[in-house]
């Protein structure tokens, strides 16, 4: 008996305290009227804007016998690579070191007498150091390639072209992908024979549509043309998920 008392005892409260039952229903989502029902649709909204930033990464890989040779090597060619940067009229804060990496270079050894391949042997050191690179002036992206390769850059890699302040970008996309699912909600609810009442929850996503990234060789063109570089338009996009609630 005294087990059953303490199973009943929630139910009792529950009979007993009936407002706050309807309290905490209510703080569990919005309150529908009777015979609406809840409609859950997504609506996408893009828009384009020509970019005003490019980012990419450049950088030096060299190798010699030993280690600190190796290091000695890629920190006097970076070197150079980096007032390249600022000669070309990059800002320090828009130039940060990404990788910096040393690892041994092995030479293949012969299969032995007894079939089985011997150890590897290091035969030398490969350094590389990168660092990641923000291009506001996008007018004289190709030049300033052209520059890092000149002045030592052996790997160049990027660009992945970007807005620097993308927030009135992302709001004209919001603003379309309210409307779109809006524009859903009808559909639906005309279909259906109701109407749309309110919405109820909206939650988002979005951002860059992603974008291919392009890899630069490291010889230029035998006839020292200028790396063409073309910024053409970023499209930024944001997706809304909205319950909506319908009535007869």
């Amino acid at each position: 008996m005294k087990s059953l008392n303490k199973a009943l005892t929630p139910l009792a409260l529950a009979l007993a305290l009936p407002g706050a039952a309807m309290a905490q229903n209510a703080q569990s989502g919005p309150v529908l009227a009777a015979g609406s029902t809840v409609l859950t649709v997504t609506g996408e909204g893009r828009t384009a804007r020509a970019p005003d930033l490019a980012v990419f990464s450049a950088g030096v890989t060299s190798q010699a016998p030993t280690a600190g040779a190796a290091m000695s090597a890629n920190a006097a060619q970076m070197n150079k690579v980096i007032a390249a940067l600022k000669a070309a009229g990059i800002a320090d804060k828009d130039v940060q070191t990404s990788q910096i990496s040393l690892s041994p270079v092995y030479a293949e050894q012969p299969i032995g007498p007894n079939g089985i391949a011997r150890a590897p042997r290091i035969v030398g050191y490969q350094a590389t150091n990168t660092v990641s690179v923000r291009q506001r002036d996008l007018k004289q992206f190709g030049k300033v390639l052209d520059t890092l390769v000149a002045s030592g850059a052996n790997e160049v890699n990027g660009p992945n072209f970007q807005l620097d302040n993308a927030d009135a970008a992302l709001d004209e996309a919001r603003v379309a992908a309210i409307k779109a699912a809006r524009a859903r909600a009808e559909l639906y609810a005309k279909a259906s024979g109701l109407r749309v009442v309110r919405m109820l929850t909206i939650s988002e996503s979005g951002g860059y549509v992603p974008q291919p990234k392009f890899a630069f060789a490291e010889a230029r063109m035998a006839d020292g043309m200028p790396t063409p570089v073309a910024a053409g338009q970023v499209e930024l996009s944001a997706s809304v998920t909205v319950q909506f609630e319908l009535a007869p």
